[in-house]
C-alpha cells in the first residue's frame, strides 16, 4: 500500500525521532562507533535544542530501554529509567491552600518539579554507553551557539505568547524575542548562545580519571554546582502564572541535591504472542495496557480486523474508544506514583473481563472507574464536583501549559520522542517533554525554563496522585518497548499528552492486529477521545467526545455518530507523531519509520 516514505530497513542501526536534526545526531553516533545508548542521548539533548517549545534541560524523560540479548548482564531485560523529577520540599497541599489555589498552575515557578532530564540522559550514558559527554553533547552544542533553522511551530509558539513575555517575564523576551520585541522568524538561524555556554560549563567540570567519573562531575555541576544555584536565586523572585497573579517557587537547590534518576522494572502485558512493557502507574502507562486487555477478546479486535484497505473499521474504533474511557476512569481513580497502586488487579484477566462487558455498541459519556480486587473506586472532587462554569478558562490562561492539541488536531504545544536499534540488538525508547519555553520564565543565566509538571497532582489529600513533597506526579510520558517470544523487538511512542496511550494504540492495532508495516501503521489513519479529564491546566473533558482524522471515511465517521459519539473531524493528517524502529532477531534486519505529520519527524538508518 501507498506510504508516505519508506519503511526503512538495514542492518547497522536506526534512529527514529520528532526532528530530523535529533535523528541525523543519533545516527552520526552510531556512525562514530556509538551504541544506541550514545545515540539515544545525542538525538535527545539534540532535541533540547531544536525543539525548544516541546522540551527542555529543566524537563524530565522516562526511559524505556532493553540491552542486546547477546549482552553480558541484563540481557534482553526491559527496565525502566525515570527521569521524572519529584515535588520540592516546600510544595505540599497547605502550602498551595495558603495562596488561594485549588489546582497547581500550568506555568510560572510553582509548578517546578525537580529537572530530571538531564540527569536520565547522563545516567543512561555513564551506565550504558561507550563514548564520552563530548562526543555526544557536541550537537547540541553546536546547533545551540552557531543556530538552528527555527521551526515554523517554534516561531508561532514564541508569537503567540510574545506579548506575555514583553509584560511579564522579560528573561523570556530577552531570549526569545529581537530588540524591538518582534518574535523570531521560521527558518532562520536560531542561537541560545547562553544554553550554549550552559552546556560548554557542564563539559569544563567534567572531570576525572574514567568517562563514568567525568559524567559523575557533570551531574555534580547540575544538581549540586552552578545550576542547582541558579534554579535556587531564580525561583525566588515572583513571576506572573496561570492564577493570574505572581508566585515565588517552591524548588531549591537542596530539593537537586537531593535526588538522581532511578531504575525500575517496567509494567508488561502478554498479548497475542507479544509482551508489550510500559512505565509503571506513575505514569499512564498501564492505561494501554488495560486498553489491550479488554480489546483482547472483544470480538471488534478480531484478525486483521478492518485493516484490508489501511484503515480501521468503525466497530474496532467504537470498541477502542470505549476501551481508552474505562482505562482512563481507572487511571484517574487508581494511578499514581504509589505502592498502592493495584496495577496486578487492574491487568488481571477477571478484571479485563468484567470491563470489556460494559463496552456496548453505544458510547457512553460517564466516567466509569472500577473496583480493582473490590477496592471501591475514588475520583476527585474537583471532577466530580466543580462544574464547568466556575473551571479556569483555557482561553484567559498566561503562557501555555497543556502540551497537547485542541480538539481539531491543532498543535499548542507537546513532547518530544526519540527511539533507535544499534546493530547489536541494544533497543530505546524515550519521551522527553517539560521545560517548555512558553510555560515557564527562562533562567537568564542558563538559557532555559524549568519544567511545569507538578500541575498534574491533585490538591486534594489521600488520592493516588494528591501532591506529597518528594514524591513524582503522575505523568502523561509513555514510551514502549514490546519483545516477541520473550526477545526485545520494537520500540515506539509519540508526543501528544493524554493522548500518547491513544495514538500509541492506534499505531499497535495496525502494526500488530492489522499487519502493517511501521511506516503503514504510523500513516493510517489515528483517533482520540476527550471523554475523560485532561491531565493539564486547567483540567478540561468533554464527555463523549471522539477526534478522528478525516481519512478514517464519512462512512466510518457516520457509524461512529448513530451509536452516540461526538465526532470532531480532524485535518486528515494531523493526530499523532509517533515513531518506532524495530529489530528481526532471526534474520538481524533493523526497520524505522517516523511520523510525517508536522512535517518535522524523521527516520534515518542503513
Amino acid at each position: 500500500m501507498f506510504t508516505t516514505r519508506p519503511e526503512l530497513a538495514g542492518t547497522f542501526g536506526m534512529v527514529a525521532s520528532t526532528h530530523w536534526l535529533a535523528s541525523a545526531a543519533g545516527m552520526a553516533t552510531l556512525e562514530a562507533g556509538g551504541n544506541a545508548f550514545d545515540a539515544a542521548v545525542a538525538a535527545g539533548l539534540t532535541l533540547q535544542v531544536v525543539e525548544p517549545h516541546l522540551n527542555g534541560p529543566g524537563g524530565e524523560v522516562p526511559v524505556l530501554f532493553a540491552r542486546s540479548p547477546r549482552a553480558a548482564t541484563g540481557a534482553g531485560q526491559p527496565v525502566v529509567l525515570s527521569g521524572q523529577g519529584v515535588a520540592p520540599a516546600g510544595a505540599t497541599i497547605e502550602a498551595y491552600s495558603q495562596l488561594g489555589l485549588d489546582l497547581v498552575p500550568g506555568t510560572g515557578l510553582l509548578a517546578a518539579t525537580v529537572p530530571g532530564a538531564l540527569g536520565a540522559w547522563l545516567t543512561l550514558l555513564r551506565d550504558h554507553g561507550t563514548l564520552p559527554l563530548d562526543a555526544v553533547l557536541r550537537f547540541a552544542i553546536e546547533y545551540a551557539e552557531h543556530g538552528h533553522p527555527l521551526l515554523p511551530r517554534v516561531a508561532a509558539t514564541v508569537a503567540s505568547v510574545s506579548e506575555h513575555f514583553r509584560s511579564h517575564w522579560p528573561t523570556s523576551a530577552a531570549t526569545w524575542l529581537a530588540p524591538d520585541g518582534a518574535p523570531p522568524a521560521a527558518g532562520r538561524l536560531f542561537r541560545n548562545p547562553v544554553l550554549a555556554s550552559t552546556y560548554r560549563r557542564l563539559l569544563d567540570a567534567a572531570r576525572g580519571p574514567s568517562r563514568e567519573a567525568q559524567i559523575d562531575a557533570a551531574l555534580a555541576a547540575w544538581y549540586s554546582g552552578f545550576v542547582a544555584e541558579a534554579i535556587d536565586e531564580f525561583s525566588r523572585s515572583p513571576v506572573m502564572d496561570d492564577s493570574g497573579r505572581p508566585h515565588r517557587g517552591f524548588l531549591t537547590g537542596a530539593d537537586l541535591a537531593g535526588w538522581r534518576p532511578t531504575y525500575e522494572p517496567p509494567v508488561t502485558l502478554d498479548w497475542r504472542g507479544w509482551t508489550l512493557a510500559k512505565a509503571g502507574p506513575w505514569s499512564q502507562g498501564p492505561a494501554l495496557l488495560q486498553a489491550l486487555a479488554m480489546l483482547d477478546g472483544h470480538p471488534a479486535a478480531g484478525a486483521g480486523a478492518g485493516y484490508a484497505s489501511g484503515t480501521a473499521d468503525a466497530d474496532l474504533v467504537h470498541a477502542s474508544v470505549e476501551a481508552v474511557k474505562l482505562a482512563m476512569a481507572d487511571r484517574e481513580a487508581w494511578y499514581g506514583d504509589t505502592a498502592q497502586a493495584p496495577v496486578d488487579d487492574l491487568l488481571s484477566a477477571t478484571y479485563s473481563e468484567l470491563r470489556r462487558a460494559l463496552i456496548s455498541d453505544r458510547a457512553s459519556t460517564d466516567l466509569r472507574p472500577g473496583s480493582p480486587g473490590g477496592r471501591p473506586p475514588r475520583l476527585p472532587a474537583f471532577v466530580t464536583g466543580t462544574s464547568a462554569g466556575v473551571r479556569p478558562s483555557a482561553g484567559t490562561i498566561a503562557g501555555v501549559g497543556e502540551p497537547t492539541v485542541d480538539t481539531r488536531g491543532t498543535t499548542r504545544g507537546d513532547t518530544c520522542h526519540v527511539d533507535v536499534v544499534d546493530r547489536w540488538g541494544n533497543l530505546v525508547s524515550a519521551t522527553p517533554s517539560g521545560g517548555w519555553l512558553q510555560s515557564s520564565p527562562t533562567i537568564p543565566s542558563l538559557g532555559f525554563a524549568l519544567g511545569t509538571r507538578a500541575q498534574m497532582f491533585w490538591l486534594e489529600p489521600g488520592l493516588p496522585n494528591s501532591l506529597l513533597p518528594g514524591k513524582r506526579p503522575r505523568t502523561t510520558l509513555t514510551p514502549s518497548l514490546a519483545l516477541r517470544g520473550g526477545v526485545p523487538t520494537l520500540a515506539f511512542g509519540t508526543p501528544g499528552g493524554d493522548q500518547q496511550e491513544q495514538w500509541q494504540l492506534c499505531f499497535w492495532l495496525a502494526h500488530v492486529l492489522g499487519g502493517l508495516d511501521l511506516q503503514a501503521a504510523i500513516d493510517a489513519p489515528a483517533w482520540h477521545t476527550t471523554s475523560f479529564p485532561s491531565s493539564f491546566f486547567p483540567r478540561e473533558m468533554t464527555p463523549g467526545e471522539v477526534v478522528v482524522e478525516s481519512r478514517l471515511g464519512e462512512p466510518a465517521i457516520a457509524e461512529l455518530r448513530r451509536r452516540g459519539h461526538t465526532v470532531t473531524v480532524a485535518d486528515g493528517w494531523s493526530l499523532g507523531r509517533l515513531s518506532a524502529v524495530s529489530v528481526d532477531p532471526e534474520s538481524g534486519v533493523l526497520r524505522a519509520a517516523a511520523n510525517p505529520r508536522g512535517m518535522q519527524g524523521y527516520a534515518v538508518g542503513r
